[in-house]
């Protein structure tokens, strides 16, 4: 997998990893995915994290390394138009195009789609989605919550 990749591809899915893998260890274990999981507003029991830790886990150790990361993006990924398609769903969420969605961009959006939220559950979103804190997601932090949505949707088609 990493062979068909180029450098720049590599990068950003290493970033992506590290987000995931807290200690820093090289390995996401079932503590961190279930962080992972609960700051996205979910809250999986410690056997659906073992399910889905194991659904990847090709070498039976409990944890994910970055080489089955890969195999999670690129089931994810298919070809590029899915990562096209995560460029385009975050650049509708972005109406400003200045690399981050705001509350006002994500309240637009879902009203759009139907969604009238509170100010409160607006901001419990990007909570949720926002691990540097600054108030916004920026597109590193919209792929890891999809990265996640991968991980709790069973049913859904990447």
């Amino acid at each position: 997998m990493s062979d068909q990749l180029n450098d720049q591809q590599m990068s950003e899915y290493r970033e992506s990893f590290a987000l995931f893998d807290k200690n820093g260890d090289g390995a996401i274990d079932v503590k961190e995915l279930g962080h992972v999981m609960r700051s996205l507003g979910q809250d999986p029991t410690e056997d659906e994290l073992k399910d889905m830790i194991h659904d990847v886990d090709s070498d039976n150790n409990g944890t994910i390394d970055f080489n089955e990361f890969l195999t999670i993006m690129s089931r994810m990924k298919g070809n590029e138009e899915t990562e096209n398609d995560l460029v385009e769903a975050f650049k509708v969420f972005d109406k400003d195009q200045d690399g981050s969605i705001t509350q006002d961009e994500l309240r637009s959006v879902m009203s759009n789609l139907g969604q009238k939220l509170s100010p409160q559950e607006l901001d419990e979103m990007i909570k949720e989605a926002d691990t540097d804190g600054d108030g916004k997601i920026n597109y590193k932090e919209f792929v890891k919550m999809m990265v996640s949505l991968f991980f709790t949707c069973k049913n859904c088609s990447f």
